[in-house]
């Protein structure tokens, strides 16, 4: 692990759960902003802040270099919340397409649990959506076992990566 993606004020997954990225025989993340930047990715996501969501995915996208793991999953998660706004908030479900078709892409490969996302409901999501994007409405994506909304800190998370 680099030193610039460790935060030893990260949490722990839930009980009974071990999410690939978590290292049960030392006690956390191996890549703990990742891990951060996920958490408010998905609430602020899950409470239609699409925009905020893509920051805080794309602000860590840059503590990885290209190839990695980490890397396609950040970057395809990105694309998620991109995809997302171009359909919630300017009703474009070409770009959504498009941007959901890369998404896809990224996380090709990416382990199903990564860092707590459900990211086979990710990937079933997006292919329904660019089928029948209305089907995109109202979807929250799942983050350990549940589907977390936006809170302050959240907001004031995003805020701060400007």
């Amino acid at each position: 692990m680099d030193e610039h993606t460790r935060d030893p004020s990260v949490d722990p997954p839930p009980p009974m759960r071990r999410p690939t990225g978590w290292l049960p025989d030392v006690g956390r993340w191996e890549h703990e902003t990742l891990r951060r930047a996920t958490v408010h990715g998905i609430r602020l996501f899950n409470a239609g802040a699409f925009h905020e969501s893509h920051d805080c995915f794309e602000d860590e996208w840059y503590n990885y270099g290209r190839g990695t793991i980490e890397s396609q999953y950040l970057h395809g998660m990105v694309q998620v919340a991109a995809g997302a706004y171009k359909h919630v908030d300017f009703e474009d479900d070409d770009g959504m397409d498009s941007l959901f078709r890369t998404a896809l892409q990224y996380l090709h490969g990416v382990p199903n649990d990564f860092y707590g996302v459900d990211l086979l409901d990710v990937r079933t999501t997006l292919t329904n959506a660019r089928n029948d994007p209305i089907g995109l409405d109202g979807w929250k994506i799942m983050l350990d076992g549940n589907r977390p909304t936006a809170t302050e800190a959240d907001f004031e998370y995003a805020e701060a990566l400007e």
